[in-house]
């Protein structure tokens, strides 16, 4: 090979490695602002904050006594680290919340403190992690209450969330644009939902329902598939018109947060024997225990990016220079979603002991996923019928 021959080879391997550095993810985390590279950083220092206090709540008991932050007991120290945790990430997310809300363009340079400045807000966010522990176990004990309804405002906004993109994804199917495109495809989709909502119904009686003395489990599977029903023919009501699409997936959603509250009944209750198969296999309990807390991060994360979701209308971008989606509620749901996986690893009850590998178990857990189920059914019909309301009374105001 001549010298030249060597040069252009070496010229072309060259190019490549720079295109290839310029194009890499951590080029482009280190070189400017990148609010889309952001969330995810965002996103894993959450999932890293989870981890956290899940290793303090099974773990960390003798560190915790040690630090004589409450009487002693196992659920106190348990429950108070959880809290400690999530008050310090509560804290840092708020902070954030505060000073970006509001950013509309690239170039305002809450912008750069959003995307940048990593080093500062690392550093930021360990200390905040670091200080609760030396507040004092009243105000934690506080914060706690606080946090039941922080972690309500998570769920609404989360259920918002859903059933926006519920509502999207069957106004684009229905639209002129994609209606014969998306016809047939439409009609597997809302079929297949369909018969997974019966499906899932018939499993939830074999397994949270097994004797007829299960009555509080056979009255939330029954009210469930009747409230499937009840969607069903509102949806398809000559004057509503909505559809079977949104509400098969509206019904696999409800028919997922029943099976979520059954799954969060206590273990030794006798209905509950896919609770007793789990304690049986550690490998699925530990299975199970982290797909949840992925589950919990990937949640907090679509629905921090979905900032349209409480919007009665939805906008596009209004320029190039728009930033790509809210911060500020981004951080928000971040801040209200540090309350919720506290509620969770404590199974909303402070004065319970969780056992290990376990997650969002308990009565308190279990009534509040039948709640949330409830308020899913009754905000979907209401967004179903509120546009004949507004009709009727747009037509009694021009009479």
């Amino acid at each position: 090979m001549t010298h030249n021959e060597m040069d252009i080879e070496g010229a072309s391997t060259r190019e490549r490695y720079n295109n290839f550095m310029e194009e890499s993810c951590c080029t482009q985390f280190c070189t400017g602002p990148n609010p889309s590279m952001a969330r995810y950083v965002y996103g894993l220092m959450f999932l890293v904050t989870s981890l956290l206090a899940w290793t303090v709540r099974d773990y960390g008991h003798t560190a915790l006594a040690e630090l004589q932050l409450c009487e002693g007991t196992r659920y106190c120290l348990g429950a108070e680290g959880v809290l400690r945790i999530s008050f310090g990430c509560f804290i840092f997310f708020f902070i954030m919340f505060l000073s970006t809300a509001g950013t509309k363009k690239l170039e305002d340079p809450r912008n750069s403190w959003h995307s940048e400045w990593w080093a500062a807000k690392i550093v930021l966010w360990i200390v905040l992690l670091v200080v609760p522990f030396f507040v004092p176990s009243a105000f934690i004990q506080l914060y706690g209450k606080v946090a039941h309804f922080g972690a309500g405002v998570f769920l609404l906004i989360q259920l918002m969330s859903v059933i926006s993109f519920i509502t999207w994804l069957n106004d684009c199917c229905r639209s002129e644009k994609y209606a014969d495109r998306c016809r047939i495809n439409s009609l597997i989709l809302s079929v297949s939902a369909y018969l997974g909502s019966l499906l899932g119904i018939v499993m939830m009686y074999i397994w949270y329902a097994p004797k007829p003395t299960c009555r509080l489990n056979i009255f939330f599977i029954t009210l469930t598939l009747l409230l499937l029903h009840i969607m069903t023919l509102v949806s398809v009501h000559s004057k509503v018109k909505g559809g079977l699409l949104a509400t098969g997936l509206m019904g696999m959603y409800i028919v997922f947060l029943c099976w979520s509250a059954l799954r969060s009944e206590p273990v030794t209750e006798i209905c509950n024997k896919k609770a007793q198969a789990a304690t049986n296999a550690d490998w699925l309990t530990i299975l199970s225990f982290v797909i949840a807390v992925l589950v919990i991060v990937m949640a907090t994360f679509a629905t921090g990016v979905d900032s349209n979701c409480l919007q009665l209308k939805k906008t596009e971008p209004e320029s190039e220079d728009s930033v790509p989606y809210g911060y500020g509620f981004f951080h928000f749901v971040f801040s209200v979603g540090s309350m919720y996986f506290a509620m969770l690893f404590i199974g909303w009850n402070s004065h319970k002991t969780m056992k290990k590998w376990t997650i969002d178990v308990g009565w308190a857990s279990a009534w509040v996923r039948i709640v949330n189920e409830w308020l899913a059914t009754l905000v979907y019909i209401w967004m179903l019928v509120v546009p004949l309301i507004w009709k009727s009374r747009r037509r009694a105001e021009s009479t």
